[in-house]
């Protein structure tokens, strides 16, 4: 695949691999556009479609240097992660507006994104000083008997395109502060950002084979990063089908493996909340980023008696969200990432059309004649949502909101547990004994009280129930969990 003569590709900047500490073009010699979703004619980068050749050249190179990097001290490999973090956060504007460009994101939530990275560098840099076992009485009165934690070896990442720096930081950080060599495989619609945040790594001065990263197609590099007996663990983040493969192949060649996969996230509003905040809260947490967060809010579940006021409040508020190009200082809502997420979403309103929702406002192209190129959608707020609508029970990744009313709070989360899925899930009330019910009975791996459901903070465990997650954790101290495995020591004179 290669760019059309009508889009513009003067400004793309060409992409290579990172493997053994150097860049290096895909052995093929083939690359493909990464194109700005709010100009479909724009190429922001020409990026590899590497094939198994480069990913079997990142994969030796990994194994070639991790046993010098695992034995380095925690302090000295967490010095190089300070050092990324500072180029991380110097090369801020540039990153954040390479994002945009790429995804579609606002430039504020961009450059936050970036942000974001170099803390959780910094937070696992710090991982490095921190204790990795226990002392543990032995039966044996003459025997010292210890446990420790050794590294898995050669880590395989592959990251989505939605959170293009956080999410492959926050799996890189502490594979490498735990003694890991690495083989990064980023999304190719996002892959420019990708190359920005290697070279901060790169610039660091990890030794050449610790972190490697190659692009391509996800049914080549993904799976042979799934399928290669060089990788001894692969954390994944992305849809469940791909998920559920990626896990799947990985078992059953006996290596281990972490999934983050998809989310129906409701937000309950019962009869004494406060219905603002929780009007602000489901159009933050469902619509920006376009929607493209695994922990987005998708159901809007309101106890009736306060459910006409909650939709007429929403209405206003979300009538005069400005759609447009990300790097406008103007516009809140950006593009969807792609065509094919753009037709995605289309079809998933035209579908709760169809069963029966009542569309109340957006789900079409905005009138702006400036970004007819893009792929733009208002925001869509449907009504009369009911559980078993197919808006109701699958992922859309898009800006839609489904309401449904419920009759109590134990109908709302009834039906807030009505699904597969279980990652996040917000209440907003100002009742104690509500509070308490809502975190007992809720299934899912982050419950929130009157915040949003969209929102991870780096130094907690991330993670789902049900067909969310493969139920381990990520970020904070448990990711030490996935990264490494325990050993025990006993020692006699």
């Amino acid at each position: 695949m290669a760019t059309s003569d009508k889009m513009t590709s003067m400004d793309a900047v060409t992409v290579d691999n990172y493997i053994g500490g150097a860049w290096m073009p895909p052995t093929a010699g083939r690359r493909v556009p990464s194109i700005n979703p709010a100009r479909r004619n724009e190429a922001v980068g020409l990026v590899p479609d590497s094939d198994l050749n480069d990913l079997n050249q990142a994969v030796s190179a990994a194994n070639e240097a991790r046993r010098a990097w695992r034995k380095m001290t925690g302090a000295q490999r967490g010095a190089l992660l300070f050092k990324a973090a500072d180029l991380l956060e110097s090369r801020m504007d540039e990153i954040g507006r390479a994002m945009t460009r790429e995804m579609g994101k606002t430039l504020p939530e961009a450059k936050g994104e970036t942000a974001r990275g170099a803390a959780i560098l910094r937070y696992y840099a710090g991982e490095g000083m921190r204790p990795v076992g226990d002392v543990i009485p032995s039966t044996d009165a003459e025997a010292l008997m210890y446990t420790t934690r050794v590294p898995l070896g050669v880590v395989g990442v592959i990251s989505p395109w939605n959170f293009p720096v956080a999410i492959p930081v926050w799996k890189m950080a502490p594979a490498l502060i735990y003694g890991n060599a690495v083989v990064w495989k980023p999304a190719a619609e996002t892959a420019v950002t990708a190359a920005l945040v290697m070279a901060c790594f790169a610039e660091a001065g990890f030794p050449a084979g610790v972190v490697n990263m190659v692009i391509g197609d996800g049914p080549v590099i993904g799976q042979g990063i799934a399928e290669h007996p060089g990788i001894h663990g692969v954390t994944f983040t992305g849809s469940n089908a791909v998920g559920k493969k990626v896990g799947q192949t990985v078992l059953a060649r006996g290596a281990k493996y972490q999934l983050e996969m998809g989310g129906k996230n409701p937000i309950i509003v019962a009869a004494d909340a406060d219905l603002d905040l929780a009007v602000d809260a489901t159009i933050s947490g469902g619509l920006r980023s376009t929607g493209q967060k695994c922990t987005a809010t998708s159901r809007v579940i309101v106890v009736s008696d306060v459910y006409e006021s909650f939709k007429a409040k929403l209405l206003e508020k979300v009538g005069v969200l400005r759609v447009g190009d990300g790097l406008n200082a103007e516009t809140w809502l950006g593009p969807c990432a792609s065509e094919k997420q753009y037709d995605t979403v289309r079809r998933y309103i035209r579908k709760g059309t169809e069963e029966g929702a009542v569309l109340l406002t957006g789900g079409d192209a905005p009138n702006d004649p400036a970004l007819k190129d893009g792929f733009f959608v208002t925001p869509a707020v449907f009504d009369r949502v009911t559980p078993s609508m197919t808006i109701a029970r699958e992922e859309i990744f898009g800006p839609v909101l489904a309401l449904i009313e419920a009759s109590d709070l134990g109908e709302a989360i009834e039906l807030a547990n009505d699904t597969e899925y279980g990652l996040s899930a917000s209440l907003y009330t100002r009742d104690l004994r509500n509070v308490l019910t809502f975190v007992e009975e809720l299934e899912a791996g982050l419950v929130r009280v009157n915040a949003e459901t969209a929102g991870v903070e780096l130094q907690a465990p991330f993670g789902g129930m049900k067909n969310s997650s493969s139920h381990s954790r990520e970020q904070g101290q448990a990711a030490i969990e996935f990264y490494t495995s325990v050993k025990t020591v006993f020692i006699k004179p």
